[in-house]
């Protein structure tokens, strides 16, 4: 142990040594290997500009610089995974006026009515307007399938696909890891480094989901815990982020956490963990001047790794 610590000669105790340090710095290096230069995700697109998760919010992204375009994930009736933000279509289709008798009745009166993707086959999402509601001059968008940002984003940027509600898409009999995976698979991009134009990082609220792919699915792509304010006290703890450690590669804690206990980036970092902030938009910069000036505040001062932004043109390189 002696070659891996130093005698301070000031307090007498032992400290670590420069072999120490050398491995700790190489370990650190490996981590981070998901982020070779601080790195922008284009969060569901450049979804500022275009509406989101729409090949043109991802063509837009790809042409503002994007190191990395997100898909959340969800499934459709047939098994298909599509690119949408929401278990619902209500919020960003038409899936009113083209399916209106096809919704699910919630609350005790039955007033709330939620139109599920698992609940459409894929041809169905696709007659369905993913853009006017956005702007007019993005009338006709459609729901892309993972496939199509797979198709969109080879040899030009990277892939952040999210499992999004995982658990309740399993309630349903499906298996949105696996599905994940067979995906990645048929296209080449299920290890690290296989395609390195296209380099793929995957993301989860969901602990059991990253769990189940680094176990189940057995793979070493990098795999990224988001930490939201109801998961701060159990993630970003010294004890959370240790066991975060055990499965992921890096954390993805909402801005606002990092900006309350900005020692969380120091922490992460010297377990191996990097920091993966989320989502720095207009409109919601708060003391900062506008959303360049927020990112650049917490790429550079706080020595976040990467962030998601609907901006990707604000970016600072």
């Amino acid at each position: 142990m002696k070659e891996f610590q130093e005698m301070d000669q000031a307090s007498g105790k032992f400290r670590p040594g420069w072999r120490h340090l050398i491995l700790l710095g190489v370990a650190v290096a490996l981590a981070f290997g998901q982020y070779p230069r601080k790195s922008l995700i284009a969060h569901r697109g450049a979804s500022g500009y275009a509406p989101e998760h729409t090949l043109e919010a991802y063509r837009l992204a790809i042409a503002q610089g994007a190191d990395f375009i997100e898909q959340d994930l969800q499934i459709t009736k047939d098994g298909v995974l599509v690119c949408l933000h929401d278990l619902t279509l209500e919020r960003t289709t038409n899936v009113k006026e083209v399916f209106p008798d096809r919704f699910r009745a919630e609350a005790g009166d039955g007033t709330a009515r939620r139109w599920y993707v698992a609940d459409f086959t894929l041809a169905e999402v696709k007659r369905l307007d993913a853009g006017s509601w956005f702007g007019e001059k993005f009338k006709g968008a459609r729901v892309a399938t993972f496939q199509e940002a797979i198709d969109l984003a080879r040899g030009k940027v990277g892939l952040y696909p999210e499992t999004k509600a995982p658990e309740v898409y399993g309630s349903r009999g499906f298996d949105m890891e696996r599905l994940l995976m067979e995906a990645l698979r048929r296209n080449g991009l299920d290890r690290p480094g296989a395609q390195s134009r296209t380099p793929v990082i995957i993301q989860s609220f969901s602990p059991a989901s990253l769990r189940k792919l680094a176990t189940e699915q057995g793979t070493k792509l990098p795999l990224i815990l988001l930490v939201d304010n109801g998961m701060k006290q159990e993630w970003l703890s010294a004890e959370g982020l240790r066991r975060a450690r055990a499965f992921a590669a890096g954390i993805g804690p909402a801005k606002s956490l990092l900006d309350e206990r900005p020692e969380v980036v120091r922490q992460a970092h010297e377990l191996g963990l990097s920091v993966t902030p989320y989502t720095f938009r207009a409109g919601s910069t708060g003391r900062f001047q506008d959303v360049r000036a927020e990112m650049d505040y917490y790429l550079r001062e706080l020595g976040v790794d990467a962030l998601f932004t609907d901006y990707p043109d604000q970016f600072p390189r």
